[in-house]
C-alpha cells in the first residue's frame, strides 16, 4: 500500500494505515461469498507522527464521532464488488474526512449595517406598512 496524501503538507505514510478486509455485507446473489470485498481501513490519529498536536486535537475534536476511544480513525467500504475499488474508495473516504476536519473555519468579522442598507430597510418597511393600511376598510 502507498502512502496516502491529505494535501500539500499533509501525507500518512503507509506503516501508519491498517487495511482488513472481509465478506461484504448484504443481499446475496450470484457470488455472494466468494470473495472478500469489503474494506477497512484504519489510522491511528492519537498516535500520528503527521500531525502537530493541534492538528490532532481539531482532527479529534471534528471526528469524534467516528474516532474510537482508542484513537482509532475507522472507514469502511463496501460500495463495489471489487476489492481494489473498495480499497481506493476507503483512501478517498479518508482523504476527505482528514482533509475537511483540518480546514480551519474563516473567522468571522463583525459589521454593521451601511446607511444606504438601513435606509432600504426602512423604506421596505413603510412600504409594507402603507400596503396593509391599504387593505383596511376605510374610517366612516
Amino acid at each position: 500500500m502507498d502512502n496516502l496524501e491529505i494535501d500539500a503538507g499533509h501525507v500518512i505514510p503507509a506503516a501508519e494505515l491498517e487495511l482488513r478486509v472481509a465478506r461484504s455485507s448484504g443481499p446475496g446473489g450470484q457470488g455472494v461469498n466468494t470473495t472478500d470485498s469489503a474494506v477497512e481501513l484504519r489510522w491511528d490519529v492519537a498516535g500520528t507522527v503527521v500531525l502537530s498536536d493541534a492538528e490532532r486535537r481539531r482532527v479529534t475534536r471534528k471526528l469524534a464521532n467516528r474516532i474510537t476511544n482508542d484513537g482509532v480513525l475507522i472507514v469502511r467500504a463496501s460500495d463495489h464488488r471489487s476489492q481494489h475499488r473498495n480499497r481506493e474508495e476507503a483512501r478517498a473516504r479518508l482523504r476527505k474526512l482528514v482533509a475537511g476536519a483540518l480546514q480551519r473555519r474563516k473567522e468571522r468579522r463583525t459589521t454593521k449595517p451601511s446607511r444606504a442598507a438601513k435606509r432600504r430597510r426602512v423604506e421596505e418597511k413603510r412600504r409594507r406598512g402603507e400596503v396593509k393600511r391599504l387593505r383596511q376598510p376605510p374610517d366612516a
